[in-house]
């Protein structure tokens, strides 16, 4: 049985995103006093009294806005209404029950969701404000004074949206779930993959940089296995970062990287890699991620024989940093390649997390020190006595050596090509620690 899910709704700039972060604990919505600032829809698991649910902030609902962001805003406030078990409709205290209210609540009353009323700013604590009275004009009962600031009223709130819940069931324990980072510059077609993975309106599609702000959850599963793909804000150059919410967009897309076990690079087939496409790759690089890089917009290309191989290689020279990446062509429009991503993205996850015996490795290492010999200084030879792995996502080596000035990064570089060689390790980057052991001589 899934989780319940509880959808925060309600004009713009009423302190949604302020009390999702409340309820949530953590500061994972983007707040900022200009309206319009939660564009797509933003999950988050909650627990209350025993009981876990999920949570869901939307962009701010104006019913009768002719923008094509705010009318795309509340399309995804109307999805997430939809398909949530309660609604936790939110007003604003200080600037009274508006035309935009009355509005949303007969929105509200026509999806017949069981729907929370939250007055918010109510921050005096005390008597009851006398100011909550006038919604009940709404019709959707009474109101619940809450204060995203402090806290006050939270648990009321709360107290209200589990008392809607359907009973709980025992439920299976949940396998592994790889979360998947899908990342690149801004109007790659990041949306438009997960979208079209969804088969769903799941997050805002437009041509208008920047649309998406903050990192959004999705759950997919099918028969390669359950994914969790996190749909980030594109990141711009930083002397195009001007708006202080972009900047967060940025830290939050770095963010999902971060919480992500695989990332999909995404480039755009008709610009090539751009100076920026090498940044965002570097990251998720230097994270120690699993990654793919998904060349896309592939339909927009004129082909020949040869065009898939000469991107192929301008792909390379680019990013020589992540030769152990694959490249996949998609288009994300068409859906050409798309569900071969979900057999790479297993496939690199596995990789990431394969394991190799110290017995293995240092039959590796005898073999690749007698093929090549360690290089030497003024006299000093280069002795690696042994090696072992540590780590896991990604695989992390420790080499135990005679003087670790004398191991040259060519010779590492050559014995993780080795490495690679015999247990493929592709996708992933592979960490190497060189220690010196003791003060044996040579």
């Amino acid at each position: 049985m899934a989780k319940p899910l509880v959808a925060i709704v309600g004009r713009p700039n009423v302190g949604k995103s302020m009390l999702f972060n409340r309820l949530v604990g953590q500061r994972l919505s983007i707040v900022e006093d200009t309206p319009g600032v939660t564009r797509d829809r933003l999950y988050a698991e909650c627990e209350w009294g025993g009981r876990i649910f999920d949570l869901v902030d939307t962009g701010g609902i104006e019913p009768s806005s002719d923008s094509e962001i705010l009318s795309f805003m509340r399309r995804q406030a109307e999805i997430a209404i939809e398909n949530a078990t309660v609604i936790v409709f939110v007003c604003d205290v200080k600037t009274g029950l508006t035309a935009s209210d009355e509005d949303v609540g007969h929105m509200l009353l026509r999806s017949q969701k069981p729907v929370v009323l939250a007055v918010n700013k109510v921050d005096q604590v005390g008597r009851e404000n006398p100011d909550i009275y006038e919604f009940y004009n709404l019709g959707l009962g009474d109101p619940i004074g809450v204060s995203a600031v402090h806290g006050h009223g939270t648990g009321d709130l709360l107290d209200a949206c589990l008392s809607y819940f359907p009973e709980e069931e025992e439920e299976e324990e949940e396998e592994d779930v790889v979360k998947v980072a899908v990342i690149g510059k801004p109007n790659v077609g990041k949306s438009s993959l997960i979208n079209r993975i969804l088969g769903e309106e799941r997050v805002i599609v437009s041509n208008v940089a920047g649309t998406t702000r903050d990192a959004v959850d999705s759950y997919f599963e099918n028969e390669q296995g359950k994914f969790l793909f996190i749909d980030t804000a594109g990141m711009r150059r930083k002397s195009k970062v001007e708006e202080r919410i972009e900047k967060f967009s940025v830290l939050r897309a770095v963010m999902a990287i971060e919480r992500s076990d695989v990332c999909l690079i995404m480039i755009d087939a008709t610009e090539g890699v751009t100076d920026q496409d090498t940044k965002v790759a570097g990251i998720a690089h230097e994270a120690g991620k699993a990654c793919i890089i998904v060349v896309n917009k592939w339909d927009l290309v004129e082909k020949d024989g040869k065009t898939m191989d000469k991107m192929r290689e301008e792909v390379r020279r680019d990013l020589a940093y992540m030769t152990y990446a694959p490249i996949v062509f998609i288009s994300a429009m068409t859906g050409q390649r798309v569900p071969r991503l979900f057999e790479l993205i297993t496939y690199v996850w596995e990789q990431a997390s394969l394991r190799i015996t110290t017995g293995m490795l240092n039959s590796l290492l005898a073999d690749a020190t007698a093929r090549v010999q360690p290089p030497s200084d003024k006299g000093r030879r280069l002795k690696v006595y042994y090696m072992t792995q540590t780590g896991i996502r990604p695989p992390h080596f420790i080499c135990f050596c005679n003087d670790a000035k004398l191991f040259h990064f060519s010779y590492q570089r050559y014995l993780e090509n080795q490495i690679r060689s015999t247990y493929g390790l592709e996708g992933t980057p592979i960490r190497m620690t060189i220690r010196q052991k003791g003060d044996q001589e040579g």
